[in-house]
């Protein structure tokens, strides 16, 4: 007979957990009739931050929440999905999908909100007045097969045990743990049934995964699983130590995204998501190599084809499609501040992290659960690490309303007195933003 307490008191001594103990402890916690407290989960998870997983208890808490719930197996082929670990200015999904879409991929994309520093798809999407999120699995996957793109929330009826971990994960500081990343993804990602998986594993001040080494471990330990379940793989490392793109904020990320499929956008943004919706296509088979799909990526995006792609998605989840030509149908913030440098030199860099909070505390994200989005608020860059600058030029702008004119005057002082750094001389050299891409097959293609 197992306990909470003896499971708990064994993986705080460092040693292995069998399969049975994890899934009975997770079990026993999702089931309304078990035996097992949020307080003896949330120790766990301390104990499991402090001592780490070996592959087979990774594997077996992965196993457990994903067969916490119901998985799809979709009836046609090149069925494939990209994640991302999070981070600041991340829109790549409403790029991506649309590009990977032209290009003849199946794109089941159950996406999450905000919370914490990080932005959230959904609460991007959901600028867009009318766009639903909340379809049916059922609906979800019929919609797939027949249209190749759709985009929803994350629902009870998948991984519901990643849900309540997360929820406590988030509160007991135990996020940056290699096992538990792992099997929160992969088990949503494994139960959307994807027969490849792109991870976008994001790196630096403003993602979970602070530095290269832990963000390899990362990699190395998705990739494992995706093959167990016979998933095509690719992981990407790439930069979070500055905002991809120009825009943070809801509405202003959607902008900036149909801009880019309309060719416009910065070229950060537009390489990284020509990179990733290249790797699905690749990995969906429809190319012999990563170039090549790459090259297909390049093409859907220069002929309109991806533009396309993402009307018909707002059109097809009761979105107004309008919105691709006439941007004041969004959500917009009533007053601009702009930001100038106080003399002159280069950006050296920035705290990612902060800039994401100040975004939030505009009213831009949430700090729990229940807080509300505003949709409008946010930021424009105009200058980014690397840039050189002289006195009074303009460094961002800051999209507030009424209300916050204060608000948005202290988070200016911020930013120039601790959140962007300066210096005299150039950098020696300039920001990455790809750091290592890795292709794993499960079965020659």
């Amino acid at each position: 007979m197992h306990s909470a307490y003896t499971i708990i008191a064994k993986k705080r001594d460092g040693l292995e957990l069998s399969e049975e103990e994890i899934k009975w402890f997770i079990s026993s916690l999702i089931d309304p009739k078990g035996s097992v407290t949020d307080y003896q989960m949330s120790a766990l998870l301390m104990a499991i931050y402090l001592n780490g997983m070996t592959t087979k208890e990774t594997k077996a808490i992965t196993d457990v929440m994903l067969y916490s719930g119901k998985t799809l197996n979709f009836n046609v082929d090149h069925v494939v999905d990209k994640h991302s670990t999070g981070g600041v200015g991340d829109k790549t999904s409403f790029i991506l999908g649309p590009i990977a879409a032209a290009c003849g991929v199946n794109v089941p994309m159950i996406a999450g909100r905000g919370l914490g520093h990080t932005g959230g798809t959904i609460d991007k999407v959901e600028a867009i007045k009318g766009f639903d999120t909340s379809l049916s699995l059922d609906k979800f996957q019929k919609m797939v097969e027949k249209d190749k793109m759709v985009l929803i929330g994350q629902t009870g009826e998948i991984a519901p045990a990643d849900k309540k971990i997360y929820a406590l994960r988030d509160v007991t500081a135990t996020i940056e743990s290699v096992p538990l990343i792992t099997a929160s993804i992969m088990s949503k990602k494994l139960a959307e049934g994807a027969q490849g998986i792109v991870m976008d594993i994001k790196v630096g001040n403003g993602a979970f995964m602070k530095n290269k080494s832990m963000a390899k471990k990362l990699a190395k330990s998705i990739r494992q699983t995706g093959l167990r379940f016979d998933r095509n793989m690719m992981t990407v490392l790439s930069d979070m130590n500055q905002p991809l793109g120009n825009a943070v904020g809801n509405t202003l990320e959607i902008i900036e995204s149909i801009e880019t499929l309309k060719g416009n956008g910065p070229k950060d943004l537009t390489e990284l998501s020509i990179h990733l919706a290249g790797g699905m296509v690749h990995l969906a088979g429809l190319a012999k190599t990563h170039n090549a799909g790459i090259r297909k990526a390049k093409e859907a995006l220069k002929s309109g084809a991806a533009l396309e792609e993402f009307r018909k998605l707002i059109k097809r989840q009761g979105g107004d499609h309008k919105v691709i030509d006439n941007y004041s149908l969004l959500p917009q913030a009533e007053y601009h501040y702009v930001v100038t440098a106080a003399r002159g030199g280069y950006i050296k860099g920035m705290d990612n992290r902060n800039i994401g909070l100040h975004c939030v505390s505009l009213g831009g994200g949430r700090m729990k659960a229940e807080d509300s989005v505003d949709f409008g608020v946010g930021f424009t860059f105009h200058k980014k690490v690397g840039a050189k600058v002289k006195e009074g030029d303009p460094i961002l702008t800051i999209h507030h309303n009424e209300d916050q004119k204060e608000l948005a005057a202290s988070i200016a002082d911020q930013l120039l007195q601790k959140d962007i750094s300066f210096s005299k001389t150039a950098p020696k050299k300039s920001q990455e933003l790809i750091y290592e891409t890795e292709v794993s097959w499960a079965k020659k293609s």
